[in-house]
């Protein structure tokens, strides 16, 4: 016979057990990420035998994007490396330390997730300022 208490007690450390497993993960940012999906293939390139992604020649005739990868986020023209993050509702904010061909900066990132294919670029303290962004298909 089970003594008094030990129901509860089981349904708490089960309800415990339940809340972590189904605790949601942070937002993926992973992939390819351009303002206009109907030119992924215009910005982006796969090259070598890991099929690295990168960009192609002339991308930013077709817009503008970035790709994400694990900390690192290159984009056409500098590479950053994540050094924090922090999510507030749907709104993810890194701080990256970035790097182009002639300086060194650090550099806020953050971006209000719509759904798993669409996020918003906020720049805090400029008020208005969004730019949109699609994620691509993965590149064969």
């Amino acid at each position: 016979m089970s003594k008094p208490g030990m129901l509860g007690q089981t349904a708490l450390v089960l309800a415990a057990w339940i809340s972590l497993v189904t605790y949601s993960q942070a937002f993926d940012l992973t992939g390819l990420w351009a303002t206009d999906s109907s030119a992924c293939d215009k910005i982006f390139a796969t090259k070598g035998k890991n099929k690295k992604a990168s960009f192609q020649k002339d991308s930013d005739l077709y817009g503008g994007g970035f790709i994400i990868d694990g900390n690192r986020i290159r984009g056409r023209m500098a590479t950053c490396n994540i050094r924090s993050t922090k999510e507030e509702g749907s709104t993810i904010h890194m701080m990256t330390a970035c790097a182009t061909d002639i300086m060194l900066a650090n550099i806020q990132f953050s971006v209000k997730v719509v759904d798993d294919n669409r996020i918003t670029r906020i720049f805090p303290g400029i008020e208005g300022m969004e730019l949109d962004y699609v994620r691509c298909p993965a590149r064969p």
